[in-house]
């Protein structure tokens, strides 16, 4: 299978004029055939969209890197797509149920849910200018925003189905029986107060404090949604259950990495500007800065769960 990608991803670098891309175009819809075809003779057991996802990410993941031109914008969700339906079937095999058995509905309006979201950090990079977009240049301002935002779509559904993955595993039970939290209102107003400070200090001081970005929001929305009566986490914690915490934060980790592998070698891309932590890269991110995928899954949940109370629940 990865043979005949291969051949196809070789031919992606030769073409030069619409009549290759044509002829390109075929032997894509060719490799398609071919790999569900082979793919119909394998392990039975995994779910039709595990063997969907393979194929999306066995076909994206090397034209992504070897096609010339802008093929990330048009490459970026197919891939994420392949690696969510990939950890979704993983999830059903190991605990019976996921979020797209579940609720197909709700798994098809997770993608949509994501999109403004992570326009939210968006919104707050135009003041910490962290990260840009090389090749942004070569989109009208409509184009780049639409298809940022089918790609943005992604970010919500691969984290959460990776947190859902680890907690299938039964060494993650060690974390049900933690430190108990005491959730006092007066710890709830101080973590309130914390998180205010917090986005007032990067939105004031963006050079300095812009770490802040992927904390301050799970800081002011959890305790909001401790005193709305909406779902959170800090419920579990104070049973001491660590469990969601953990596999929200490990599984937006192994993304991160995921993230910045298949961004390296793309294009369009994104780069960081990190003040005071631009040394030890992994990829394009400072080793510094996947410190930040911990909280940042977290404030995901958080979001999530005040926007969308009666959304998907992590299982």
């Amino acid at each position: 299978m990865f043979r005949v990608v291969a051949a196809v991803s070789n031919r992606a670098r030769a073409c030069a004029s619409p009549s290759d891309v044509c002829s390109l175009t075929y032997d894509l819809r060719d490799t398609v055939r071919m790999v569900q075809h082979r793919m119909s003779r394998l392990n039975p057991f995994l779910p039709a969209r595990g063997w969907s996802g393979l194929l999306l990410v066995a076909v994206c993941w090397p034209l992504n890197w070897t096609m010339p031109g802008v093929r990330t914008s048009w490459l970026f969700f197919p891939l994420w797509l392949g690696y969510i339906l990939i950890v979704d079937a993983l999830v059903s095999i190991r605990a019976g149920k996921s979020l797209w058995s579940r609720s197909r509905i709700s798994f098809v309006l997770l993608f949509c849910f994501s999109a403004p979201i992570w326009w939210l950090f968006e919104l707050i990079n135009l003041r910490t200018a962290n990260w840009q977009y090389l090749g942004r240049e070569l989109f009208s301002p409509l184009e780049f925003n639409l298809l940022s935002t089918i790609a943005f779509s992604t970010v919500i559904p691969a984290v959460f189905e990776t947190a859902e993955l680890i907690k299938t595993f039964h060494w993650t039970h060690f974390f049900n029986s933690g430190l108990r939290v005491a959730v006092t209102p007066r710890l709830v107003v101080v973590l309130f107060v914390a998180g205010l400070v917090m986005l007032i200090s990067l939105l004031t001081w963006p050079k300095i404090f812009y770490p802040f970005t992927w904390i301050s929001l799970v800081l002011i929305f959890e305790p909001i949604n401790h005193w709305t009566g909406r779902p959170h986490f800090l419920n579990e914690l104070s049973d001491g259950d660590w469990r969601i915490v953990f596999s929200l934060a490990l599984g937006a980790l192994m993304c991160g990495l995921f993230w910045e592998m298949w961004n390296y070698y793309s294009f369009p891309k994104w780069v960081y500007h990190t003040p005071g932590a631009e040394f030890w890269r992994i990829f394009e991110m400072p080793l510094l800065g996947y410190g930040g995928y911990i909280p940042f899954a977290l404030e995901l949940y958080a979001l999530k769960n005040f926007f969308w109370p009666t959304g998907p629940r992590l299982a």
